[in-house]
């Protein structure tokens, strides 16, 4: 291939990094056998690139030569530093050993890398690290994120975002955490983990805790890539359900904010900007993960996105089939919002009075107290039962719980709406 020009080769390799890091990185994990020597080793090759392309050109295949090029300057670095440290010793001979012992050739297998992503997913998803550094350490390692971006996402400073990846990597070293798929025992619980991460990621993108904007889309972008990594290299039911839950929600992206960011509710949404092409995949994924038969809260959610997605309006959703599967839901993730989703899609089938009766018995045990969009719900019922200064007082003691700016305006309109 003739050499390109620095510019265009600068181009071409930050669009290699963004589609060919985490595989990099992954398989450099499991030849070096340490996360932050395989992530010093994979930049280095990366810079590498960046001065021997311009007059080599591009290789034919790229990731060989990038994962060959980390392999040997992460060793080249350790004989260098055990010359000067003896303790480096030892572990610079054993990387080296396990290095050579389960090495790639040119012709590296397709499969196994893929194997190397699904785990270096399970190990940065490991119950054993807390919740904030499984978020922190997916991100960074497995979706390329850096750390001021995924600092800004989630509203802290890079300073404390760094901390937690810092903390989660001694975690995994210190354990040990081992760098492998779980075995048929240990999957539900490390699936259910890595699962759960995705998830979390997605909705702090599709509902931003606080700030300026309703919704995030690079990191519901990032969890739709992850769910859709997991669903080929794992696809159990509940990946799928997952994976179809996040499409099936995404696709009402556009319709959620009019064009200054004002939020939008369902009812009033223009169906006609839903994206129809991710509505189709989500649903056909469903359908798929319903007939497994082994499905569980994942599926549900999304089969109940699947009802709102395919109804031309609320008028005509099928609110009993919504109830029906809320129900079963409740049965088997019997959590406080569920029960309040469930609530409001009863108000929705049987009358503002019905749902006011059971948001009020969410309410009394207490744990959605400090919850805005239970206060908003249930605010919702008395203005459609005209009961004014009970709704104007529900709006309120929402708009005191959220920090969300197009909330906070949406319930301000609401209130001088009352007014």
């Amino acid at each position: 291939m003739p050499p390109l020009v620095p510019e265009q080769l600068s181009r071409t390799i930050e669009t290699l990094y963004r589609s060919e890091s985490g595989r990099v990185l992954a398989t450099l994990v499991r030849l070096l056998g340490d996360l932050d020597l395989a992530e010093e080793a994979m930049h280095e090759a990366f810079a590498a690139a960046l001065e021997s392309w311009p007059q080599t050109g591009i290789p034919d295949k790229p990731r060989p030569w990038l994962i060959s090029t980390a392999r040997f300057k992460a060793i080249d670095g350790m004989r260098r530093r055990a010359r000067y440290d003896g303790k480096r010793r030892d572990f610079a001979l054993y990387t080296e050993a396990h290095s050579n012992e389960t090495s790639l050739g040119g012709d590296e297998d397709d499969e196994e890398i893929e194997d190397d992503r699904l785990r270096l997913i399970f190990t940065c998803c490991h119950p054993a690290l807390p919740p904030e550094g499984q978020v922190a350490l997916t991100l960074r390692e497995i979706c390329g994120l850096t750390t001021e971006e995924i600092a800004r996402a989630f509203l802290v400073t890079p300073a404390t975002l760094a901390q937690r990846i810092v903390r989660a990597k001694t975690k995994i070293r210190e354990t040990p955490i081992p760098y492998e798929v779980p075995t048929p025992q240990e999957l539900p619980q490390r699936l259910d983990a890595a699962l759960q991460v995705i998830y979390l990621v997605f909705n702090e993108g599709y509902s931003a805790a606080a700030g300026a904007e309703v919704t995030r889309a690079e990191l519901t972008g990032e969890a739709i890539r992850l769910g859709r990594l997991l669903a080929e290299l794992q696809p159990e039911p509940e990946v799928l359900g997952l994976l179809a839950l996040m499409l099936l929600q995404e696709s009402r992206r556009a319709a959620r904010t009019s064009a200054t960011g004002e939020l939008i509710l369902l009812e009033d949404q223009d169906r006609s900007l839903w994206n129809r092409e991710q509505i189709g995949e989500g649903v056909a994924l469903v359908e798929k993960a319903l007939k497994s038969r082994c499905f569980g809260s994942y599926t549900l959610q999304a089969a109940i996105a699947a009802v709102h997605a395919e109804a031309e309006s609320v008028a005509v959703t099928d609110w009993r089939q919504i109830v029906a599967l809320y129900n079963q839901l409740a049965r088997i993730q019997p959590s406080p919002v569920v029960q309040l989703n469930r609530a409001v899609a009863i108000a929705m089938r049987d009358g503002p009075e019905a749902g006011l009766a059971h948001i009020d018995a969410v309410l009394e045990h207490g744990e959605l107290a400090n919850y805005y969009l239970a206060h908003s719900a249930r605010a919702e019922m008395f203005r459609r039962l005209g009961r004014t200064a009970e709704a104007k007082s529900s709006y309120e003691r929402a708009l005191a719980l959220t920090q969300q700016e197009p909330e906070r305006q949406f319930l301000q309109d609401r209130i001088r709406q009352l007014k």
